[in-house]
This record gives C-alpha cells, sequence and structure tokens, in this order.
C-alpha cells in the first residue's frame, strides 16, 4: 500500500506527520497518524514509498487481534502467557528478540510494550511476510530503529529502557521522533 491507501483505511484519522525512522536507513520513512484531537494512534512505516511496517499505539490505536485475543493496551505478562499456551501448542513459533520482545517471525509480529499512566501496556508492531524473517531481532529485522527505542520489556523489578541512560548510540544527528 502507498501512503493515501494507508489514510484510506484508517476511519476517522488523519496524518500528524512524517519523520526519519531509522538513522541507519534512510529510505525509511514513518507517518504517524491519529484523531482528530491530534492523538497518535497508527505508525506506518515505508520504503520507496510501500508499506512494510505498522504500529499501533496503545492507548489511542485501534484493537488487533489474534484468534479472537487482544493485543493492544493489555497486560504484558497476561499476554505473554498465551504466546507461550500458543508456542507450547505449536500454534505459534514464539521467539525473544535482544531486547527481550516476544513475537512470531512467522506472521511478522512483534509485541512491544508502552508506557502509560499507571504502568505499561502492550503495542503490536507488524510487518509484511517479505519483511517477517527475524523480525523479532533488532539488530538484523526490518523493524525501524524507532519502534526499538524505549521501554524494554518488562521483567519483575525492572524498568529498564533502549537506549540506558549515558549510552553513546551511532546515530549521529538522528533522535527517535517520539
Amino acid at each position: 500500500m502507498r501512503i493515501t491507501e494507508v489514510a484510506a483505511v484508517l476511519p476517522g484519522m488523519t496524518e500528524l506527520r512524517r519523520f526519519q525512522a531509522d538513522p541507519s536507513f534512510r529510505e525509511a520513512l514513518g507517518v504517524e497518524f491519529g484523531t482528530g484531537r491530534a492523538e497518535s494512534a497508527v505508525y506506518a512505516y515505508f520504503i520507496d514509498g510501500r508499506l512494510f511496517c505498522v504500529a499501533v499505539d496503545a492507548v489511542h490505536g485501534p484493537q488487533v487481534t489474534l484468534w479472537g485475543r487482544e493485543l493492544t493496551a493489555c497486560v504484558p505478562a497476561d499476554l505473554e502467557r498465551f504466546f507461550l499456551h500458543a508456542h507450547a501448542c505449536g500454534l505459534l513459533d514464539v521467539s525473544y528478540g535482544p531486547r527481550g520482545n516476544p513475537g512470531a517471525n512467522g506472521l511478522g509480529l512483534v509485541v512491544r510494550v508502552q508506557e502509560v499512566a499507571n504502568g505499561v501496556v502492550t503495542r503490536p508492531v507488524m510487518v509484511g511476510r517479505t519483511w517477517a524473517d527475524r523480525c523479532t531481532d533488532d539488530w538484523e529485522g526490518t523493524i525501524p530503529e524507532c519502534e526499538w527505542v524505549g521501554r524494554l520489556w518488562p521483567h519483575p523489578g525492572e524498568t529498564a529502557s533502549w537506549p540506558p541512560p549515558g549510552h553513546k548510540t551511532h546515530w549521529g544527528g538522528w533522535r527517535p521522533p517520539f
């Protein structure tokens, strides 16, 4: 899909802004879509004008489901149990990326977390079939760097984020858009 086609299938949303999505791949364009109140809801990523990745805001984005199970704005531990159960039953091949995010490369799905007023909730990030291989791997996969920045998948008692305070990145002048 092209940007205009994505905008057409997001009822009630408008394009809020465009931004460089990745410091290493300057051709990766991010487009933020939101509601009339300028609340971010969906982030769409394009290479050569074609959609390759979509991320849903946990607070204002649409609900994404898998086999009837909601993936947006869930308690991370509950969703992780769902994935691990599906993995144990042979329905999904679940893997974890270097920053601890679970996902299913076969589906092109990674689950990230987003901070909200009372903790963290889940936000799905999805890529097309062409880019699904190793999508959970934040180093080798195709999900833009800006989607990996921020709070890491929660582990009991941890509140780590990427990049950690004081860490020198290789980004040069690029800054994450959110």
